[in-house]
C-alpha cells in the first residue's frame, strides 16, 4: 500500500506542552509539517479540542479510548465529534495475556466492542504494549494469539471486526524482530506507532532516527498500515525538537511527505 495519508503524531507525546497551549502547540505541530494528530483523554473537551485542530488544519486520524461500560456511548460520541474514523483501545491489563482462555475472553470483548462501535460508524483498534509481546501463549507471542481470534474486518472495518495498531518500539523491547512480527500479522495492521530509542523499557526514548530501530525496514515491512503516527512517550531531550526532528528524518528518508503550509497559513 502506498501512504497517502499525512505524518501523524499521538499527542500523548506532547501531552505535558498541551496543557500549557493546546492551541499553540497545536499550530507549531502542523508547522512543522504534521497533518493529523491521534487524541487521547478524548471526554475532556472535544468540541474545543476539534475546534483548535481545526484552526490548526489537523485531521485527527483516530483517538485513544476504550469504549466499554458506562462511557462507551460519550467515547463513542466523542470520537465522531473529532472527526476520527477510528477508536483504539490503548491498554489491556497484562493478566487478559497469560492464557490461551484469558486471550480468547479478550478476544470476544473486543469483538462486540467493535460491533458497538460499527454501529456508529466507527472502526475499533488494539494497540499494544511490550507485554503483549513478551508473553508467550502456545508458544507464539500473545499477540498474535490475539490477532487470530479477533473477527476480520468487513467493508474496511465499518460493518465490524478489529484491527491492530502495532506499536514498534514496545514490540521490539518485548523481544521481538518487529518486520518479522509485522509480515505475521498481515493486513490486520492499519497503524503503526512510529518511535526510536535504545529499545530498552526504561531509558527515554529519542527522535526518530536517533536510536537504534530499524525504522525504515520496519515501514516497509507493514504495507497495510494506512498511517504512521510518531510517539514518543518520553524523551531525554526537548520534546518539542524531537517531535520536529522525527518527521525531519522521516522526510530525509523517503519515509514520509510534511504537509507543506503557507507562512502564516
Amino acid at each position: 500500500m502506498t501512504m497517502t495519508n499525512p505524518p501523524a503524531l499521538q499527542l500523548y507525546t506532547v501531552r505535558e506542552q498541551l496543557a500549557g497551549d493546546r492551541k499553540g502547540i497545536l499550530a507549531r505541530l502542523a508547522s512543522f509539517g504534521y497533518g493529523a494528530v491521534e487524541p487521547f483523554n478524548i471526554l475532556g473537551d472535544p468540541e474545543g479540542l476539534r475546534a483548535d485542530l481545526d484552526a490548526a488544519g489537523l485531521l485527527t486520524c483516530s483517538v485513544h479510548a476504550t469504549p466499554s461500560g458506562e462511557q462507551a456511548e460519550p467515547l463513542l460520541r466523542a470520537a465522531r465529534t473529532l472527526g476520527a474514523r477510528t477508536i483504539i483501545v490503548p491498554y489491556m491489563p497484562p493478566a487478559r495475556f497469560t492464557d490461551r482462555a484469558s486471550v480468547q475472553a479478550l478476544a470476544s470483548e473486543l469483538n462486540e466492542l467493535a460491533l458497538r462501535a460499527a454501529d456508529q460508524g466507527l472502526r475499533l483498534g488494539y494497540h499494544n504494549h511490550d507485554f503483549e509481546l513478551a508473553s508467550i501463549v502456545d508458544g507464539r507471542p500473545a499477540l498474535e494469539v490475539l490477532a487470530g481470534a479477533l473477527d476480520d474486518p468487513v467493508d474496511g472495518g465499518v460493518d465490524g471486526g478489529v484491527l491492530l495498531e502495532v506499536d514498534t518500539y514496545w514490540a521490539a523491547v518485548g523481544g521481538q524482530d518487529v518486520s518479522a512480527l509485522l509480515g505475521r500479522l498481515g493486513d490486520r495492521v492499519r497503524y503503526l506507532h512510529v518511535k526510536d530509542g535504545p529499545m530498552t523499557r526504561e531509558d527515554p526514548q529519542t527522535a526518530v532516527g536517533a536510536g537504534r530501530m530499524p525504522v525504515a525496514e520496519i515501514l516497509a515491512a507493514a504495507s497495510s498500515a494506512e498511517w504512521h503516527v510518531v510517539e514518543l512517550d518520553q524523551c531525554a531531550t526537548d520534546m518539542m525538537t524531537a517531535v520536529a526532528e522525527s518527521l525531519a528524518w522521516l522526510a530525509a528518508h523517503g519515509l514520509a511527505q510534511p504537509v507543506a503550509r503557507r507562512p502564516g497559513a
